[in-house]
């Protein structure tokens, strides 16, 4: 029995791998068209333009300085490829809004101009006077400038695994980036049009999984397999640059440099979808967290849950908990809140009340501006014995408390909570009864709904 659940739990580790692992390369294979990048449709699904521009790209280079990282130090392989203006003008090409001129080799296409200039003079003149002169090179109304600014590596680093017995698995990722910068500068004058910065991660994965038992007296079986994937850095850079090649042309539709063939209607359409995605986007900050400027400074909410009493009674019974509070923000940190609730504490047979609370507490919210925010709070009040059932004359008492929580915002109205809250009383006497050093105390766990406003 333990051998079959042995080989299903290697068999599930290694079918997690999907489809890389099944698609092992074990034979060479020809060559083929350069793969898409994640950007590349985007680019080629934009409407035609009116009237394409003439562009020149001088260089558009590697501006890191980095080398490639080895165990031992580094080697004289850069980190990042050097054919980015190569990238660039394939790009500019596939958009149908620019007219590429070669300008990186400009010295080449000047000699080989020269060396047709001379033949026609000297041989093709002589045979036929009236051969026309060689026309004159195109001029660019429009140069692109910048390159790649950074590759930042291990900027997220992280996996998990186990082992039990001798059967194990894990998984490992890691998480580089690259960014670039790409201008347009109007020939004309000199003025930079735009600017466009675009930024691109780049995921490495490894999964593996090991099998290591004796099976026999003096047999031991032992098994292991893996797979690492890396996101090639070529389709990553071609990626970017392919991202920023697309906003640098709904910008210049934005700022009225040039537009769509099909006209107002499609620039405006354009202009709008892209704006909404870089709103979007710049609320994204780097490891993904989506920020969102919260404009509400108060908030009222309602809760249910259980409450938990832990006194002088071994038993231990869930209780009802409602409670309705309101919250008021200092700063982004911090904020103070005012609440009330009404619950019931049970121990079985041996005690069972209802009770209320009134709490004023001070709030740290840790993520104030991400959409899930982690929260602690303390504070201090009093517990109130409300069913009129005790037979003592003590129904009043003091407490402090702290807790933790998660809120999660829905919109800048509405989110919610979930908190866990352990409850101080400063009195044995809460389930009527005295007995040992310990006071007794209360844990309080809810779910609640919050509604934010301005005040």
């Amino acid at each position: 029995m333990f051998k079959k659940i042995t080989l299903v739990c290697i068999a599930c580790i290694a079918l997690s791998s999907c489809s890389t692992y099944f698609n092992q390369p074990l034979q060479q294979t020809p060559s083929r068209v350069g793969e898409f990048s994640k950007s590349t449709q985007t680019l080629l699904d934009l409407p035609e333009a009116a009237d394409p521009v003439e562009v020149a790209v001088y260089n558009f280079s590697d501006q890191t300085g980095q080398y490639k990282p080895v165990e031992n130090g580094s080697t004289f392989s850069t980190a990042v490829t050097q054919g980015a203006t190569t990238i660039l003008i394939k790009a500019l090409e596939d958009s149908g809004w620019f007219i590429p001129i070669e300008r990186e080799n400009l010295s080449n296409l000047s000699t080989e101009r020269s060396i047709i200039r001379n033949t026609k003079q000297e041989y093709i003149k002589n045979l036929n006077p009236n051969e026309p002169p060689l026309p004159p090179l195109l001029y660019a109304g429009l140069l692109l400038e910048g390159g790649i600014v950074s590759y930042d590596t291990n900027i997220v680093t992280g996996g998990i695994g186990a082992r039990y017995f001798g059967i194990g698995g894990s998984s490992r990722y890691r998480q580089d980036r690259i960014t670039i910068y790409l201008r347009a500068v109007s020939t004309s004058n000199g003025e930079i049009l735009k600017t466009v910065y675009v930024s691109k991660t780049i995921l490495s994965q490894s999964l593996d999984a090991s099998y290591f038992r004796f099976v026999k007296f003096q047999r031991l079986l032992e098994a292991e397999t893996g797979i690492t994937r890396n996101e090639p850095l070529q389709i990553a850079v071609k990626d970017a640059v392919e991202k920023a090649v697309h906003d640098l042309i709904v910008e210049g539709i934005k700022e009225r440099f040039w537009s769509t063939k099909e006209g107002a209607e499609t620039n405006k359409q354009l202009v709008e979808n892209y704006t909404k995605e870089k709103e979007e986007e710049e609320s994204i900050e780097l490891y993904n967290r989506v920020f969102k400027k919260r404009t509400a400074r108060s908030s009222l909410s309602l809760s249910g849950g259980i409450s938990l009493i832990d006194a002088d009674y071994a038993k231990r019974n869930a209780g009802f908990l409602t409670r309705l509070e309101y919250q008021g923000n200092i700063t982004e940190n911090l904020g103070y809140g005012l609440s009330t609730s009404f619950m019931q504490l049970d121990s079985g047979e041996q005690f069972s009340d209802t009770f209320s609370d009134l709490n004023l507490s001070a709030y740290f919210n840790i993520l104030p501006d991400d959409d899930l925010s982690p929260y602690i709070y303390a504070g201090a009040g009093g517990v109130f014995n409300v069913s009129g059932a005790s037979n003592k004359e003590k129904d009043t008492f003091f407490k402090m408390h702290y807790g933790a929580g998660l809120k999660y915002y829905l919109s800048q109205r509405i989110g919610l909570k979930l908190f866990a809250e352990h409850n101080l009383v400063f009195s044995d006497e809460l389930d009527h009864t005295i007995n040992g050093k310990r006071n007794d105390f209360y844990y309080n766990f809810g779910l609640g709904l919050d509604y934010y406003f301005d005040f």
